[in-house]
């Protein structure tokens, strides 16, 4: 999140530069209003498990764990309404994951929690165009005159809103198991009394209430995009999403009593520790209960379909203007 603020008031200022240089030169916006928009890219999660080799920093690109890194895809449609605004609508269907095993960090590297999740995100986001350069070229070349290209760049920010879902699971004797279902934490257990083996007096523990599939996002970001011919543009965007669970990775709160839960698969994911076992007994913290937040990086593709003729559209719209060039 600290990185988009900072890149915000590094673009801001060329917002007022671009309205009075290159910004819509042509006003050729309106002819680039609807498109759709295809993109494939690099997943990243950031929360409990795996990261890098020392302690976790919550909310931090530092804390990005890239052997973790996963893909994903998406399709949306952009609707730009003003010289400087657009909404995208956009689905993304891809896959996080988190890996103790993957840091050398020697207290996550010995709780040796681990997780994988399909991710299901549609969002509904504001652009704000900070920079374009915007041109229409000449439609003919004619000898001795240096024919003008065609230009169609941005730079952009973007926040919106939207919802996720995910269904983490682990591996247990070969295969991929839900843990939702299972009750890690005990979710859906009664309290119990927790004897801590770190001296501790004893307490009594409520486990948390299951966690939904799903939560509201809020994603955010940058992007970059420039024309490839007249109907289609590419671009690289970086949109960091933060959610409002804790659960994405089935890690938050406390260690529950393994002999407590429903079925060996539970009671061994809960507690897969392979060293330092004292410091995951029952009543220990598993998890901290920051919200988790994953990123993506992806490449896009658009094309522009406002309308079916575009170049007679652009015809018509030079002539009007009085401005028609060859």
């Amino acid at each position: 999140m600290r990185l988009f603020f900072s890149l915000t008031l590094l673009l801001l200022p060329l917002l007022s530069i671009a309205q009075h240089t290159n910004f819509n030169t042509q006003r050729n916006w309106s002819l680039n209003k609807k498109e759709i928009r295809f993109g494939f890219g690099a997943t990243q999660f950031t929360g409990d498990l795996g990261g890098r080799d020392q302690i976790g920093k919550d909310y931090s690109l530092v804390d990005i764990d890239l052997p973790a890194t996963h893909i994903n895809g998406e399709i949306g449609f952009r609707y730009r309404f003003h010289p400087y605004w657009a909404t995208t609508t956009s689905l993304h269907v891809g896959m996080i994951r988190g890996n103790d095993a993957l840091t050398n960090d020697v207290v996550r590297n010995s709780r040796n929690l681990h997780f994988k999740s399909l991710i299901v995100n549609l969002n509904q986001r504001v652009e704000c165009i900070v920079f374009a350069n915007e041109k229409f070229g000449a439609r003919y070349k004619l000898p001795g005159h240096k024919g003008f290209k065609d230009h169609n760049e941005q730079i952009y920010l973007f926040a919106g809103v939207g919802g996720v879902y995910f269904d983490p699971k682990a591996q247990y004797n070969g295969e991929w198991v839900k843990l939702r279902p299972l009750g890690t934490e005990g979710q859906g257990q009664g309290e119990h009394m927790v004897y801590p083996v770190d001296g501790r007096d004893p307490f009594m523990y409520t486990p948390p209430k299951k966690y939904l599939p799903f939560t509201v996002t809020v994603p955010m970001g940058v992007g970059f995009r420039m024309g490839l011919g007249r109907m289609w543009r590419i671009g690289l965007e970086a949109t960091y999403i933060k959610t409002f669970t804790d659960y994405m990775d089935d890690v938050s709160g406390y260690y529950y009593d393994p002999s407590q839960l429903s079925s060996p698969a539970a009671s061994y994911l809960s507690n897969p520790a392979i060293n330092n076992t004292t410091w995951f007994a029952p009543g220990q913290v598993r998890g901290h209960d920051e919200k988790d937040a994953f990123y993506y990086v992806n490449f896009v593709v658009s094309k522009n379909i406002t309308y079916k003729d575009y170049a007679s559209q652009r015809r018509k719209y030079q002539w009007s203007r009085g401005r028609y060039k060859f």
